[in-house]
């Protein structure tokens, strides 16, 4: 048998080194934001809503001032006039300001185009890959897929996420809420069939009084954990007029009738829920916990106007306005972290042909390891401090071989894989244990 014995102040030394590269590239992670929000009527005019109450031209500003505070990189809405022209004065003049930062994802449409939800992205980062339509009782669920502009995607690796835009039936009887169960339910089925173990986000005015609905439970509790949602914030219960949910509810900014509903802060309508991928960071992308909030929530207007007294200071004073201003609901809003080289080795030397291994790990390791000839190898895994956690030493021979190496004793995080021959050859690779 042959044994090799590592310089242990070498290889120290090498860690350290490791730790420096790959560990500024995984805490230098770029950061995705996604917006939602009820933009109540924008472009569409009724007999309560007409263009001296909700004129589009006063919208513009506010919006401008909105997406500027929050930067979103993902922003999609809801209540929109389905005029394609408006669509593109809205991303114009309205949340590019001038600009070009954002493009709008394609039209398409199957129910009737009376308000519609639209999704603008963030170009410099993301691309648009496809938009469906999941359902269309009532009006259309989309469903819209993007990749990351990865360094990486020249080599196929890159990061999915699938936007579920809804806006669910609205009303507090059984039959609304039966009508909210079957557009939920549509939509799930058509997820179901869409195939796509990725990344799922979904987003938009659902309408719901407590967590007990049948529309939230099927997003909540569907059976298929790929598509089964989560509430980031986890706050369950009976929203509506509850005063114990004041700082999540999301609707109404008005307590006097008109354009705006009246009634004052005392719904929470509004969501962005994330798939069990989202949520773990299976693919590429993880939520960053503690970032999903209600955009000019403090808790302490239920009941009342947003901009009643005592003075609500959680955003300025401009965007204050605008909020009140522009909609009877709050904009929510979250983000997540991009491991855009998530599945890249960083090659210290060619003598490893190939590395390969299944990434996120649940409890299992399964690597598949090519080398030019036969050798001695050490794979050891380390916490991104430094710390071994645990070391496997085998005989490889020339070719492909396959190792297992139980992890499930580790904590959920990020570690690295450090993999070395007798002669002193290294890759190293970052690893997900959820």
């Amino acid at each position: 048998m042959v044994i090799f014995v590592f310089n242990l102040i070498k290889m120290k030394k090498l860690l350290f080194a490791i730790l420096l590269v790959v560990g500024s590239q995984l805490f230098a992670q770029d950061t995705l934001t996604f917006l939602q929000y009820n933009l109540l009527n924008y472009g569409n005019y009724t007999s309560y809503c007409t263009e001296e109450d909700n004129p589009v031209s006063a919208k513009d500003v506010y919006i401008q001032t909105i997406v500027d505070y929050i930067q979103p990189d993902v922003f999609t809405v809801n209540e929109v006039t389905g005029s394609q022209a408006m669509h593109q004065h809205l991303l114009d003049v309205g949340v590019n300001a001038g600009g070009d930062k954002y493009r709008m994802a394609n039209f398409i449409y199957q129910a009737s185009p009376y308000l519609v939800n639209l999704l603008f992205y963030n170009h410099e980062k993301l691309a648009l890959h496809s938009h469906v339509i999941a359902q269309s009782l009532i009006r259309d669920i989309d469903v819209y897929t993007l990749y990351y502009k990865s360094d990486d995607l020249s080599l196929g690796d890159t990061a999915f996420i699938t936007c579920v835009v809804a806006h669910l039936k609205a009303g507090n009887g059984a039959e609304e809420a039966q009508t909210r169960n079957q557009m939920a339910e549509n939509t799930m089925a058509f997820l179901e069939n869409y195939g796509q173990d990725e990344n799922y986000l979904l987003s938009g005015d659902f309408n719901v009084y407590t967590s007990s609905e049948a529309a939230y439970q099927t997003f909540t509790q569907y059976p298929n954990s790929t598509l089964r949602f989560n509430d980031p914030i986890d706050k369950p219960g009976s929203w509506n007029n509850n005063a114990s949910f004041a700082s999540v509810h999301t609707q109404s900014t008005h307590t006097s009738s008109g354009c705006a509903s009246s009634g004052g802060m005392d719904d929470r309508f509004d969501f962005l829920l994330m798939s069990n991928n989202l949520k773990f960071g299976a693919k590429h992308l993880r939520y960053i916990s503690g970032s999903y909030r209600t955009v000019g929530q403090d808790g302490l207007h239920f009941n009342k106007n947003l901009t009643d007294s005592p003075t609500n200071t959680s955003v300025p004073a401009d965007v204050l306005t605008a909020l009140y201003e522009n909609s009877d609901h709050l904009p929510v809003t979250m983000k997540v972290a991009v491991d855009k080289t998530l599945g890249i080795s960083e090659w210290l030397s060619t003598d490893f042909e190939e590395v390969r291994f299944n990434n996120p790990v649940h409890a299992q390791l399964n690597l598949q390891i090519s080398i030019k000839q036969r050798s001695q190898v050490e794979v050891v895994i380390y916490s991104l401090w430094g710390k071994e956690v645990i070391k496997l030493n085998r005989q490889l021979e020339h070719g492909t071989n396959e190792l297992n190496m139980d992890v499930q004793s580790l904590p959920a995080g990020m570690y690295l894989v450090i993999i070395a021959d007798s002669r002193n050859r290294r890759v190293t690779r970052k690893l997900i244990i959820d």
